[in-house]
């Protein structure tokens, strides 16, 4: 992706989904300022531009996505049609009914899986859902999300062997809006 595309994307993304607030995140920490997600997600034109520069971070050799429950599922999908990889979609814990698992869609036994979430924060799902992932039997070593909120997530993740690749920090996308 050419660098002023980059950056056009940058600043849409930044212009669909910047809230300012008080707002608690998932990692227990207050903001002033929000991504919300669904906002980006759910536009189709945007969300399709964000599958196609994620699709330049799919490491090679990655046989499936890992879309975690709920944002990392519509990127995860959209990837999936870029890519033309298939898709699981891993839910935060197993139901008590119907299949009873954690990851469903494509299986995961035995394969180089790319965990996707749309925003990092802490890690802390990342992380969670990775070793859910390998307690399935999935080799997992990168995750990549939109946005890194520049919150210790790379640093969590490191530390259980899975190297984050955003397509954003949160530093790019206000360089890219003008803030």
């Amino acid at each position: 992706m050419r660098a002023m595309e980059r950056r056009s994307l940058a600043a849409a993304v930044f212009d669909r989904s910047h809230l300012t607030g008080s707002f608690l995140l998932r990692s227990g920490q207050v903001s002033s300022e929000y991504f919300d997600k669904y906002r980006f997600e759910a536009d189709p034109r945007l969300l399709r531009a964000l599958a196609e520069a994620l699709a330049e971070l799919v490491p090679e050799g990655t046989e499936v996505l890992a879309g975690l429950e709920l944002g990392g599922v519509p990127l995860a999908v959209a990837l999936g049609q870029v890519t033309g990889l298939p898709t699981a979609f891993v839910r935060k814990a197993a139901k008590p009914y119907g299949t009873r698992r954690v990851a469903e869609g494509s299986d995961v036994e035995g394969r180089r899986v790319l965990v996707v979430e749309d925003v990092v924060t802490s890690g802390g799902q990342v992380v969670a859902s990775t070793g859910d992932l390998r307690d399935l039997g999935a080799e997992v070593d990168h995750a990549l999300c939109v946005i890194d909120r520049e919150a210790g997530g790379p640093d969590a993740l490191a530390a259980i062997g899975v190297a984050l690749r955003p397509l954003f920090t949160m530093t790019a996308l206000k360089a890219a809006a003008g803030r």
